[in-house]
């Protein structure tokens, strides 16, 4: 199917509410304009802007625009023309500046435009006058002033793999009617063609990374970035919204922290020089507003409805994750050397710059949400030690073999039969069965969850404001309240699925009858847990006004064709 065909398909099948009824997204219109200035001609030949064009951190006034392109061979001056305008036809023109561009940068082109109005939509393209060649047209928004806008709509995404399949997650974010994308990081995975997303299943697809090999140098991540900014489904999406982006581990390499990474290897060089050219390179792609390259973690003011705090959970201030396997011995764990180390006072996830720094934007804050753009999850996911054992087993294992499924199921049912004896005032609960639903660890160490003192600083520096935290990195969505080590409940977290990363359908496949009472499990003996789903593909539209935060969780049907529905599964409000 044609690109053009595959929009109109998207278009009139779309499913925005759960279970039956099929809707057209309202943000069409925009859509369908940029569809007629920018034909579906994919740029060819030895120069162009192969690679689209974007718009990032947007203010009241100002906003980065960015394109690359290839310059012919022959050509003399590389030299490219940007020109914004209020129009999409540029007959009211408000900005024209030149552009040197070389190799330094690897032709990519970023201009902070300012004195521009609040609240408005702008047109911009770029030109190159040597090669008579013109990029597409973008569109982007400035964000409100105070009183210029009654909600504020963003769509949260994270975690692209492009060999894991195709993007129709961004296809479907970029016909919403998202006011800007919130990009938590994962934006490009390091591994080589054959690592990490591919199946027989994938491999059809023909979407293999390049370069073939994991990418260390300059070069191979800028590779990487060009392949992924050709997709496109991203495309359509960089040219009609703009993005505020962080980076997460997968821009560098998995599970990175400030001064390591668990994917950084023997052979692979020296990892500071590796991570100063990723850093380089994600600047290069998706330019932040930022003074020092390494510090990304800033603030955006939503017209006083929103102030979104965009944080850097990964390697700026880290300390390394701590991981189960360290504390096994003959006996089974060693618990009180983990909880040593797990609520160890100093250990930080932020840094001691960034988290007082986010600390003190909380406590100035003023507008109605205080919203953290986390990479990671901040609430608490804790689960009885017996099934984090087990599924451990099944991760370890490959395979959701039938011995382990059975084992995890009859766990599941024997902890929840104790769970209701409990809450029903049963006497012959015993103390054995008791510790067995009582004795927890967090899934996730990775995550907010190993760093759980520093949290309670933060939550702290709240100081009792409508705290949101927007978060993405395990592919699978959430949605829970944040909860203190007191008990009190201090904001709510809204978790995004991935765009094509597979989620827990990886470790117990993809068959309802098992996914489905794994996310009933979840819920049930997870505390604050309200919702997950741990199997599909999707993205979050939280929307903010001043009554509300209202977070919808869109998934798409399928990253294997082009031919796709969304579906609203679940919707929660704060008020």
């Amino acid at each position: 199917m044609s690109a053009v065909s595959r929009r109109k398909f998207i278009r009139n099948s779309i499913i925005v509410a759960s279970g039956t009824t099929l809707l057209p997204l309202s943000a069409c219109t925009e859509e369908e304009k940029l569809d007629e200035i920018n034909p579906d001609i994919t740029p060819e030949g030895e120069y162009g802007f192969f690679e689209g064009v974007a718009s990032f951190d947007p203010t009241q006034s100002q906003v980065i625009l960015w394109t690359r392109y290839t310059p012919a061979t022959n050509e003399k001056a590389n030299e490219v023309t940007l020109e914004v305008a209020t129009d999409k036809d540029f007959s009211n023109v408000i900005s024209n500046e030149k552009v040197i561009i070389d190799t330094a940068s690897d032709y990519t082109v970023n201009v902070d435009v300012k004195g521009l109005q609040s609240n408005t939509t702008y047109y911009y393209r770029f030109s190159n006058t040597f090669t008579n060649t013109i990029s597409p047209i973008g569109m982007t928004k400035t964000l409100p002033a105070s009183g210029e806008a009654s909600d504020i709509k963003m769509a949260v995404v994270s975690c692209a793999n492009y060999q894991a399949g195709l993007f129709n997650v961004y296809g479907a974010v970029a016909l919403s009617d998202a006011d800007v994308v919130v990009h938590l990081g994962d934006y490009i995975y390091e591994y080589g063609a054959v690592g990490y997303g591919v199946n027989e299943l994938t491999a059809s697809l023909d979407r293999f990374h390049e370069p073939k090999g994991e990418i260390l140098s300059i070069d191979d991540y800028r590779t990487r970035y060009r392949q992924y900014r050709q997709d496109t489904q991203l495309q359509k999406l960089h040219q009609s919204k703009p993005f505020i982006c962080v980076w997460d581990d997968h821009e560098i390499t998995n599970d990175a922290y400030k001064d390591g990474a668990e994917n950084h290897n023997e052979g692979e060089g020296d990892y500071e020089t590796r991570k100063a050219y990723a850093l380089q390179v994600w600047h290069e792609y998706l330019p932040a507003r930022v003074s020092d390259n390494s510090k990304i973690y800033r603030s955006f003011d939503f017209g006083g409805i929103v102030d979104l705090h965009m944080l850097d959970t990964r390697i700026i201030g880290r300390e390394k994750q701590l991981e189960y396997s360290n504390y096994f011995t003959e006996s089974g764990i060693d618990s009180a050397k983990f909880l040593a180390d797990w609520g160890n006072k100093n250990r930080t996830l932020l840094g001691i710059e960034q988290r007082g720094w986010l600390a003190g934007q909380l406590a100035s804050g003023t507008a109605k949400w205080q919203v953290l753009g986390s990479q990671v999850l901040m609430g608490t996911y804790t689960i009885p030690i017996e099934l984090l054992q087990i599924v451990a087993a099944i991760a370890a294992s490959g395979t959701s073999s039938s011995d382990l499924l059975l084992q995890y199921q009859k766990s599941v049912t024997e902890l929840l039969t104790i769970k209701k004896r409990i809450a029903l005032g049963d006497p012959t609960v015993t103390a054995e069965e008791t510790a067995r639903l009582t004795t927890v660890l967090p899934y996730n160490l990775d995550a907010w969850d190993g760093y759980p003192v520093e949290r309670e600083v933060i939550y702290s520096a709240a100081g009792g404001k409508k705290l949101i935290s927007l978060a993405g990195d395990t592919h699978n969505a959430w949605n829970s309240n944040l909860i203190d080590a007191s008990g009190n409940t201090v904001g709510e977290e809204f978790a995004t699925a991935s765009v094509s990363s597979p989620g827990f359908e990886g470790i117990f496949g993809s068959n309802p009858s098992v996914i489905e009472p794994f996310e009933q499990a979840n819920v049930a003996l997870i505390e604050g847990l309200k919702y997950t789903d741990a199997s599909r593909r999707g993205f979050v539209l939280a929307t903010f006004s001043n009554a509300s935060a209202k977070a919808d969780w869109h998934f798409i049907n399928d990253i294997f064709t082009e031919d796709i529905t969304t579906v609203t599964a679940y919707s929660t409000s704060v008020n």
